[in-house]
């Protein structure tokens, strides 16, 4: 068993335990993956990642590499204590009074030696000794009852002398046992070594995918706090346009009290004035000679009530005093045309940079998939992907993850050493197998098409294709997205920008980037 010393070293500083599936961060430091998994899914919800052991600190996850040659290490130890325990269980079958741990097993004999009894055992050729063990049944053939010496590489099975004689594996193609195991662990070595590449890979893959779920919480908090304050400042305007019309309609009611007050008291002394003259002709009604009644020098003007009034009519509603309603109205909607305005100009109506990402479950199998989902690169040669409904059978294509179903957007990307190359949008319903499945070529997809042998680039939707008038010169594409709008252009990044075609149409599904290329690669921007 390996020392004290050499073991503890061999201990992971988060279980305590020995290493189980020994990786490396950056730091030097080792621990069992999924203790540091662990770890490091906790500090995800902070962001801040370290070392447990040196508290060493990454600004983004850190990427755990495999430490091959510990694991060999912590392997070999395992095997040998697991051995050694197994070793200690076997005891001598001669030993009948007191067990003692065996050394050796006769596989002829089936029985188990101490030191002592192997000294006076038989030296025979047919008397193999082994390790001990206690499978003796598996080390024997079940027909011939007969130690098993060589494998058969024809019915791939161990076999005894017997079976390579007399047997039915008589004239097949023997090795010994050590060296039909030898290849077999050549070829095991060669397996791992390709999981151990592929299990890399696909943990690469998970560190972009984390990372760009990083992102996007970041984006989407960032985005939330902006909208916050915005709000907070629309709701800050609205409540001083509020204040600002409250106040106007103060002013009004104010100026109106004032004008009836003084309309009323010019009423009250025009009813004063009319009480005493009624009572002057009530008296002159009452008397009893008619020469005061008609020498009175007061009723030359009471005769005819329709004359001498002299005031102003005051009866009936002066609409005068009402409430400006449109004026009102007009400040009203003043300051909520200021309110869009400024919206408008902190956040004008622009396309938003679309993060895409490649899914490779609708990949072809002649075409491969960056770690990160952002390159296609056709390779011509099968990658050996499950079978899957959504992928692509007859042409080298790929669509995004994401799919848009509102908004305005774009993404760039960059053509690489393609003969021919097609980006567009599709949507998820298009075929995948047979020529409707081919980009541009049915009524669900609609793409640039560039072949670069004759310097030929078009449009196509539905079978129909459109040629531009002129080359494109640049190995740099944007697509742009409105989808309300239900428009989806091209433009090609030179200096400056150059618009190339826009499809129109109504937009009832949703779409998804795609893409297509031929003895070269496209990655997004």
């Amino acid at each position: 068993m390996a020392s004290a010393d050499v073991r503890d070293e061999l201990l992971c500083s988060i279980c305590l335990t020995i290493y189980t599936d020994p990786v490396t961060l950056r730091c030097g430091h080792n621990f069992c993956r999924v203790c540091i998994d662990q770890v490091l899914n906790i500090q995800d919800e902070s962001g801040v990642y370290s070392c447990p052991e040196c508290r060493e600190e990454f600004q983004e996850r850190p990427v755990i590499q495999m430490n091959i040659t510990l694991c060999n290490v912590v392997e070999s130890i395992r095997s040998t204590e697991q051995h050694q325990k197994e070793i200690t269980r076997i005891c001598c079958t001669y030993c009948i009074h007191s067990p003692v741990p065996a050394v050796k097993t006769c596989l002829m004999c089936e029985a188990s030696l101490c030191d002592g009894h192997l000294k006076v055992h038989i030296k025979a050729g047919e008397h193999v000794l082994t390790e001990p063990t206690m499978s003796l049944e598996k080390r024997k053939c079940s027909v011939h009852k007969k130690i098993l010496e060589y494998y058969c590489t024809e019915d791939a099975a161990c076999v005894c002398v017997s079976c390579c004689l007399i047997g039915k594996h008589n004239g097949h193609k023997m090795e010994s046992l050590d060296e039909a195991s030898e290849k077999k662990k050549k070829k095991l070595r060669n397996v791992l070594q390709k999981l151990i590449t592929k299990r890399e890979e696909t943990e690469e893959r998970v560190q972009s995918l984390q990372e760009s779920r990083r992102k996007a919480r970041e984006k989407a908090s960032g985005e939330a706090e902006r909208v916050t304050a915005l709000f907070i400042d629309i709701r800050g305007r609205l409540d001083d346009l509020e204040k600002k019309i409250q106040s106007e309609l103060s002013r009004q009611e104010e100026q109106r009290s004032l004008s009836l007050s003084d309309m009323i008291q010019k009423l009250e002394i025009k009813k004063a004035e009319l009480s005493m003259k009624m009572r002057h002709i009530e008296e002159l009604c009452n008397m009893t000679d008619p020469l005061t009644v008609l020498q009175d020098p007061d009723t030359g003007d009471l005769c005819d009530p329709e004359e001498g009034g002299g005031d102003e009519d005051t009866g009936g509603h002066d609409k005068t005093h009402d409430v400006d309603v449109d004026g009102i109205t007009g400040t009203l909607h003043a300051g909520l045309s200021d309110i869009m305005t400024y919206l408008q100009t902190i956040s004008p109506a622009k396309p938003e940079a679309a993060d895409i990402l490649l899914d490779v479950n609708t990949a072809a199998n002649d075409i491969r998939v960056s770690d990160d989902l952002k390159t296609v690169t056709w390779t011509g040669i099968t990658q050996d992907r499950p079978e899957a409904v959504e992928r692509f059978q007859d042409w080298s294509q790929v669509i995004s993850i994401r799919g848009f179903t509102s908004g305005r957007h774009y993404w760039d990307m960059e053509i690489s050493r393609s003969l021919e190359w097609m980006v567009g949008m599709c949507y998820p319903s298009m075929d995948r197998r047979g020529q409707q499945s081919y980009i541009g070529y049915n009524n669900k997809s609609w793409s640039l098409y560039g072949e670069q042998w004759y310097n030929q680039y078009s449009v196509v939707h539905d079978s129909k294709e459109i040629r531009l008038p002129h080359e494109i010169s640049s190995n740099r594409l944007r697509i742009c997205l409105d989808y309300e709008a239900g428009q989806l252009s091209f433009y090609e990044l030179c200096d400056p920008i150059r618009h190339l075609h826009t499809f129109t149409a109504t937009f009832t599904e949703p779409l998804h980037a795609a893409l297509w290329a031929l003895d070269g690669s496209i990655k997004i921007l």
